[in-house]
């Protein structure tokens, strides 16, 4: 089933986001560690765009973030939200689901998939809210550090420096002239 293709709840812990934040925020913060999300979510996954426009009817609608999914050949729709799930997003992502499978998807291709990402969900709420849609998606909550905690920690990029700093400067033989580098300049 696609749906096993989902994590619950996904660990965002990569973003810094304040309790009054709005989904853009969510979203650009997202966009902007691209790499780290794509690590999250899983393998297979393939960047296609976010507030992808979608016109139906000759209504403009824009879906918070598409991917690809190279494994199952289909297209994963992600709807970001701020709060807690509530019954109307299900009646939204079936409504960008089946503008998808008509708009953007190929023979060959699977039918889309949906994910609603959300602060928080009651099992049973969702539950009855995704029974009887016949298009698979499903519910996830994310959780992010707070932010007076991620601003206390070093950033994923300073970690990663100052572990690249510490393996080269223990990697290199020590050489015995005190430099702590194997042989430096020309021959000796």
């Amino acid at each position: 089933m696609p749906i096993n293709l989902f994590k619950d709840p996904y660990v965002l812990d990569f973003v810094e986001i304040a309790g009054d934040a709005h989904e853009r925020h969510l979203e650009k913060t997202l966009i902007d560690r691209i790499k780290d999300l794509l690590l999250e979510l899983g393998k297979g996954f393939s960047f296609m765009g976010s507030q992808y426009h979608l016109d139906i009817g000759g209504q403009d609608y824009y879906l918070d973030l598409l991917f690809y999914h190279t494994k199952l050949h289909s297209h994963v729709v992600i709807d970001l939200k701020m709060g807690e799930f509530e019954p109307e997003f299900a009646g939204k992502m079936n409504f960008y689901l089946a503008g998808v499978d008509d708009k953007l998807r190929t023979e060959g291709d699977s039918p889309s998939i949906g994910l609603i990402l959300c602060r928080g969900k009651n099992g049973l709420v969702v539950e009855y809210a995704l029974r009887g849609v016949n298009k698979p998606m499903a519910v996830s909550e994310y959780t992010v550090l707070p932010p007076e905690i991620a601003r206390a920690l070093p950033s994923p990029d300073v970690l990663v420096a100052g572990l690249e700093d510490h393996l080269n400067i223990h990697d290199e033989p020590d050489d015995g002239d005190g430099s702590g580098g194997g042989m430096s300049g020309g021959p000796r």
